[in-house]
């Protein structure tokens, strides 16, 4: 009886710290589904210009 009661307290002990961790590594699994829903949440990058100095650069390269 006594051995059962003090894996009972032992137990009953750890529940707390582990519901804790629990919490702590499930807290972003859970926020990832809440963040996809929000289409407004979505950073874009500025289009970048086209200057043309790849085709001069190709051209001049073949000629040379």
């Amino acid at each position: 009886m006594n051995l059962i009661a003090a894996n009972v307290h032992k137990t009953l002990r750890l529940l707390p710290r582990a519901a804790l961790i629990v919490m702590v590594l499930a807290a972003p699994v859970l926020a990832v589904p809440l963040m996809r829903a929000d289409a407004g949440a979505t950073i874009d990058a500025p289009a970048m210009k086209k200057s043309g100095v790849g085709f001069v650069l190709l051209v001049s390269l073949r000629r040379g």
